[in-house]
């Protein structure tokens, strides 16, 4: 049971002092009839109306966002709009980015209101790959594949990286996965081997592959198995 007025709360976008002037002028009805106390207990099987609207708890939600470039993975716009930007979604403020691409990045961006759910997938030691299409300035050879599976020494850091999956496409194009999210990761690592990242893309999250039909700036919720494969 949840008290009326923070039902409305957590159901639109009002504040608790909104909520109540709502009650008051008798704008709200469960199952058919009006109710002004805002202490009043709803039950999950009831009806509740706002101006006749029927509303219910937001509950939590997960979603992926192919990000455009030039876009930002904070909950406020900066020097470039955030991603949150571009979603027309009720209770946006709820929502928080689960691990984040530079803004020259582009890709798979997961969006969520449950904080465990994002721990699981940027916390190091859950281990949770990140695949990468990386366009590189020089051609690279293949014996960093073992360089990288044995892990990289970044400047300024203590230790090596954890092990990466290195995968050469063409001479200047690979596919790179990772289990960390250190700070520009990617492209300090290709930089410690001599290279330099040229385009950076976000293909997969552990096993949450990007939507192909997903255009730039567009998004979709995630099934229930995507949100599930994450463990």
């Amino acid at each position: 049971m949840v008290r009326l007025d923070k039902f409305i709360c957590e159901s639109t976008e009002l504040t608790r002092s909104l909520a109540k002037r709502a009650l008051h002028r008798g704008d709200v009805t469960c199952d058919g009839e009006v109710v002004k106390n805002s202490g009043f207990k709803v039950l999950p099987q009831m009806d509740v109306r706002l101006e006749g609207q029927s509303i219910s708890i937001v509950g939590d939600r997960y979603v992926m966002m192919n990000k455009p470039v030039d876009t930002i993975c904070s909950t406020i716009d900066e020097q470039y709009p955030s991603v949150l930007s571009l979603m027309e979604i009720e209770k946006a403020d709820t929502l928080h980015i689960a691990g984040r691409l530079d803004a020259d990045t582009t890709g798979l961006v997961l969006i969520t209101s449950d904080g465990q759910w994002s721990h699981k997938i940027t916390s190091p030691k859950k281990d949770c790959g990140k695949r990468y299409l990386v366009e590189l300035a020089d051609p690279i050879d293949n014996s960093l594949i073992s360089v990288f599976a044995d892990g990289i020494e970044l400047r300024n850091e203590d230790g090596l990286t954890k092990p990466a999956v290195l995968e050469i496409i063409a001479p200047t194009q690979v596919r790179l996965t990772i289990s960390e999210g250190k700070y520009h990761q990617v492209k300090r690592m290709f930089a410690a081997v001599g290279n330099k990242v040229v385009n950076l893309h976000r293909e997969a999250v552990g096993s949450i592959e990007l939507d192909a039909d997903l255009a730039p700036g567009e998004w979709r919720f995630l099934t229930d198995n995507e949100v599930s494969s994450v463990k």
